[in-house]
């Protein structure tokens, strides 16, 4: 069975990024529609896949990672407009088979991410 995973790392603190919110999104032709909203925890990661088993199905996704109040919340010295504020990493999912994992790599002006394992 297929299931979505994520995690993510604060590079300019050099450790996981513990306590940022993400919302995942399922997308169509029309709207999106929010699945789930999760935090990270001690590990970067959280509790769970986001998607799995009859849930986890081929389609357009979105992952909205919410860095400028995260990086508030750790102290980072932002403008009052960040540079980064929410990132959103639209992906989509052909085979629902698979495990797709979506890691983000986060500092206060740059991220990038990668279909992991």
């Amino acid at each position: 069975m297929g299931r979505l995973t994520t995690h993510v790392l604060d590079t300019a603190a050099g450790r996981p990024a513990t306590g940022l919110r993400i919302d995942l999104y399922g997308c169509d032709d029309a709207a999106r529609r929010l699945i789930t909203s999760v935090t990270t925890n001690g590990d970067g990661r959280v509790d769970g896949p986001l998607l799995e088993g009859a849930d986890f199905a081929g389609g357009r996704y979105q992952l909205v990672f919410h860095a400028g109040a995260y990086l508030r919340a750790c102290g980072t010295a932002l403008p009052d407009v960040p540079f980064l504020d929410e990132i959103v990493i639209a992906f989509g999912i052909d085979r629902p088979d698979q495990h797709y994992h979506v890691p983000l790599l986060l500092s206060p002006y740059g991220y990038s991410t990668y279909r992991g394992s």
